[in-house]
């Protein structure tokens, strides 16, 4: 089903079943081996606690989700923002972390992406470099199992020749073969080549109310970075009537540049690798209760 509409979008494609490489190398550098084993998708909170205006009050715990979606211990992957009582400031969080069990303590290998107050440039660091909880605030998409080596799906698609993003392929290509029924994935990809459009929100949020999507374009900072980009993509297909954001994307890199991922800039020289597991389960936790559509590119 992917490789057919992979093909519709990109010049070459190919889809196969793998095992799952060692998600604790280079360039990953994981906490945990897979992507396998009980695999679930949660939709924390949503963009209405952003905007129009903030709720700052919105934080929530990686640990606490993990028991929330019924996986104590769960590696967790995804896209979310800070917690802005934690670090003062409002900025892009790529969570990557190892939930704590009984026996073991968590691990966060998450990042932060920012904007950097020196030269308005982007700010990438490790979380574990400055912090120790394993908090974020008003959002985010995750996607969590228990971080074990299986079997995946492999997804190599290279020179783009639509206007579709890569993760938009892959869920409008789902969308259109399940129709009503609702298919989840997520995991990881590199932009091995090329270079992507990537925003990152300001470190203050917005004193007036952004009320559309041009608002929220002017308020946040778009920048074009390079490859490589190590993404984690949340998708489902189609929302069931619960809210969802049903894409949502965040990348990283060993290079200082990381943030959301909208689309590779460069079509032609494009080239994406990726390790995906459809997931079993969904949660929809603290769904806000007044919604809009704004912002949920």
């Amino acid at each position: 089903v992917l490789q057919k509409g992979l093909k519709e979008n990109f010049a070459d494609a190919q889809v196969s079943v793998v095992d799952c490489p060692d998600l604790t190398q280079e360039p990953f550098n994981f906490p945990a081996k897979g992507i396998c084993g009980k695999p679930r998708i949660a939709d924390v909170g949503g963009v209405p606690y952003l905007i129009p205006l903030v709720r700052k009050e919105k934080v929530y715990d990686l640990n606490t989700v993990a028991k929330d979606i019924e996986l104590p211990g769960a590696f967790i992957l995804g896209a979310g923002a800070v917690s802005s009582k934690v670090l003062g400031i409002n900025a892009e969080l790529i969570p990557i972390v190892q939930t704590k069990s009984e026996k073991k303590p968590a691990v966060n290998g998450s990042y932060v992406a920012q904007i950097n107050p020196a030269d308005k440039g982007c700010l990438l660091e490790k979380y574990s470099s400055k912090y120790t909880d394993c908090e974020f605030g008003l959002l985010a998409n995750l996607y969590a199992s228990e971080g074990k080596p299986g079997k995946v799906i492999e997804v190599k698609a290279n020179g783009r020749t639509g206007e579709l993003n890569f993760v938009s392929c892959l869920r409008q290509t789902l969308e259109k073969h399940y129709g009503e029924k609702p298919v989840g994935m997520g995991g990881t990809f590199i932009i091995q080549k090329g270079k992507a459009k990537i925003h990152i929100m300001p470190p203050e949020f917005s004193a007036c109310p952004l009320n559309t999507d041009e608002d929220v374009n002017n308020w946040l900072k778009f920048f074009e970075m390079k490859a490589p980009l190590i993404c984690q993509p949340v998708i489902v297909s189609r929302d069931p009537g619960f809210d969802l954001r049903v894409e949502h994307t965040h990348c990283f890199s060993h290079h200082g540049e990381g943030g959301h991922y909208h689309q590779d800039t460069s079509p032609d020289s494009v080239q994406y690798l990726g390790y995906f597991q459809p997931a079993e389960l969904l949660f929809r936790i603290d769904r806000p209760q007044e919604t809009h559509l704004v912002g949920r590119d």
